[in-house]
């Protein structure tokens, strides 16, 4: 069973129980108190009539008025009574008319029956035994008990009214219930659609992606439902990237790998057929060598990362000497290159809690990068300051290639490499710089790229906390 029916089953399921319930408790909770009310009705009803006929039978002397007292009280029926009408006169009646018929029973001490509305009692005979509501009449100028009236003897005709009004509420209350139930259904449907569409949607769309295709989802509210639509699109946006990185770092790979192996190939058969000494064919082949350690090497600090293997050595050291020692270790490629490197700081930089080797491997990727894009005449300057006493700021600034703004925010991603880079044939994998964020982010602190665009040159800055 799908999703979508389950949901309709049980919100179905849900609203028939509590329409049910709601109908059912609705039902006897009404009976109960509709039973009550009847009988608080009849005593009230019996204790206000006992007042009205004691006041006639004590303005009476006797009985003789009793009928006056039934008329005013609305208990005389024309047709249950034949042609037997009261003193208060037609009028009264026909008001009367439209109750239902309640009986009532007058008794008199003797237990003989004065009156019975319903003529079923004649008077003077022994009155049985009589249920309902009876209250005793008393004369008020003696303070006598002389009788008693019992109102609604026969209970039924009640009881049948009642039962009318619960069946005409029962069926109300279903009708409503149905009503309700069928709203429900609607409901129950549409949001069924409304959470399996976008599950519907991301399945198939996770699909295309295993089969190699890109999709998007689309976006309709801002809801959780919304929210992953859109993880799921930024999941594919991040997807496409990896795909591109990958397509490029298998170029790269190829590349960096075809040219120190074809350089070998040819040392090698040059030193074969004698066409050069061995010391020049050496001298080639372990500069190629020491090449191919190098792909090798970030390609296990990249696998280092992934896992979480990075492991740190932390020492406080003078940061000063770090950077005279990372100058002098490539200055001879400067030199080489004629470029021009130099150390713009004050000899009293505050020592910095370090992992000497990492950093100076991350200074080493960054001056190394600045080196690659830097042509012969440029130059790099690198500088470094305490910012608010908190913060040293390390800055490697060079006047080379620079960076197209597109590229900025991509510097940072693995095997990630411009095309003017490439276009001038700069060597390098796309891996210094990610090792090098890791590292900087290590040591608690941020590493940025800044160009003013192509030909503009590019300043890498290191952002190191002093304390912690």
């Amino acid at each position: 069973m799908s999703l979508r029916w389950r949901i309709m089953g049980a919100t179905v399921v849900v609203v028939l129980l509590t329409v049910l319930a709601s109908i059912g408790v609705g039902y006897y909770a009404t009976q109960a108190r509709l039973g009550v009310f009847v009988d608080r009705i009849g005593q009230d009803e019996a204790a206000k009539l006992a007042r009205n006929l004691s006041r006639e039978y004590t303005d009476a002397g006797g009985w003789a008025t009793v009928d006056r007292a039934l008329s005013q009280a609305g208990y005389v029926y024309p047709g249950v009574q034949g042609r037997e009408q009261s003193e208060g006169g037609e009028g009264e009646h026909l008001e009367s008319f439209h109750q239902d018929p309640v009986r009532v029973v007058i008794i008199g001490l003797d237990d003989g029956v004065v009156r019975d509305n319903f003529s079923e009692l004649p008077p003077g005979s022994v009155a049985p035994d009589l249920g309902g509501h009876p209250e005793t009449v008393y004369d008020l100028a003696a303070n006598q008990p002389v009788g008693s009236v019992f109102v609604d003897v026969n209970r039924e005709r009640l009881a049948t009214e009642s039962h009318g009004f619960l069946n005409a509420l029962l069926y109300t209350t279903l009708v409503g219930g149905a009503l309700t139930a069928g709203v429900a259904i609607l409901l129950a449907a549409w949001f069924s659609r409304r959470i399996t569409e976008p599950v519907t949607a991301l399945t198939k769309a996770t699909q295309a992606i295993a089969q190699g295709d890109t999709t998007r989802l689309p976006i309709a509210s801002s809801d959780e439902l919304g929210r992953m639509s859109a993880a799921f699109n930024d999941m594919t946006t991040a997807l496409e990237t990896q795909r591109e990185l990958r397509r490029r770092l298998i170029n790269d790979v190829s590349h960096e790998l075809n040219t120190p192996l074809s350089v070998i190939m040819l040392e090698a058969k040059g030193l074969r057929d004698d066409l050069q000494t061995p010391e020049e064919a050496s001298e080639h082949i372990i500069q190629e060598v020491e090449r191919l350690r190098g792909l090798v090497t970030d390609l296990n600090w990249l696998a280092e990362t992934d896992h979480g293997e990075f492991r740190f050595a932390f020492e406080s050291s003078p940061v000063y000497e770090l950077l005279e020692e990372e100058v002098e270790r490539w200055h001879p490629q400067a030199g080489a290159q004629q470029v021009e490197l130099s150390l713009e700081a004050s000899g009293d930089l505050p020592d910095l809690a370090q992992d000497r080797l990492r950093l100076s491997q991350a200074l080493g990727n960054v001056i190394g990068n600045a080196l690659n894009c830097t042509g012969a005449g440029g130059s790099i300057a690198i500088g470094a300051r305490v910012e608010s006493g908190e913060t040293l700021v390390i800055s490697v600034t060079d006047d080379g290639i620079g960076i197209d703004p597109s590229d900025l925010p991509h510097v940072f991603d693995r095997f990630y490499r411009t095309d003017e880079s490439r276009n001038l044939g700069v060597g390098g994998t796309g891996l210094g710089l990610p090792i090098t964020r890791a590292i900087v982010e290590a040591h608690g602190g941020v590493v940025a790229v800044e160009s003013d665009g192509l030909g503009q040159g590019a300043t890498v800055t290191i952002r190191l906390p002093l304390s912690g």
